[in-house]
């Protein structure tokens, strides 16, 4: 039974690992990432669609997003949903395809986004503990109910912890991966 319930708390915890994985991806560094256009959503026909779904999205150079657009209609609308996205970054069109330069960021700005990473790996930590906290109740319930032996529940929880510290480990290496990718000039 605790096997299963642990198995159970690692995915949740990997989940929480994958999903900091993939805010980082948006997080802006010096260089260029189709992952920061990810957010933007195009108004095409009607409908609010991600920009990958009507335009091809790439990085010809580490300090330019290019895209050009499936239907050479949807260019202003792209433009414009880029603009309203909010994310800082000023589209360049040349009626066929959209130049996004990305700025060189000053020092003080990476330090700002070290900070903001830092905050988000922390906030990834406080998931893992809580999934480790839930796993420690239903261990004690299961005790208590006598499902499981003094024994085999204080080892579940050695498990446990030794998971937790896994994953919070896991998580401290993604972020130092990604400041240092912030940090290089």
């Amino acid at each position: 039974m605790s096997k299963v319930m642990i198995d159970s708390m690692t995915q949740h915890m990997d989940k929480c690992l994958q999903s900091l994985k993939s805010e980082l991806a948006k997080v802006r560094t010096g260089r260029a990432s189709t992952a920061l256009l990810d957010s933007v959503r195009v108004d095409y026909y009607g409908s609010h669609v991600p920009i990958n779904q009507v335009a091809n999205v790439t990085t010809p150079d580490a300090r330019t997003i290019q895209v050009v657009p499936w239907e050479p209609g949807t260019l202003a609308a792209i433009e414009k949903a880029i603009l309203a996205a909010n994310i800082g970054l000023t589209p360049n069109s040349d009626g066929k395809l959209i130049r996004v330069p990305l700025p060189q960021m000053t020092e003080e700005r990476r330090k700002e986004m070290v900070k903001l990473i830092k905050k988000m790996g922390e906030e990834s930590k406080v998931a893992v503990r809580n999934q480790r906290r839930d796993a420690n109740e239903e261990i004690k319930k299961q005790e208590k109910a006598k499902q499981l032996s003094e024994d085999e529940a204080k080892k579940a929880m050695e498990l446990i912890q030794k998971k937790t510290d896994e994953k919070s480990v896991e998580v401290d290496k993604v972020i130092a991966g990604k400041e240092k990718e912030i940090l290089t000039v």
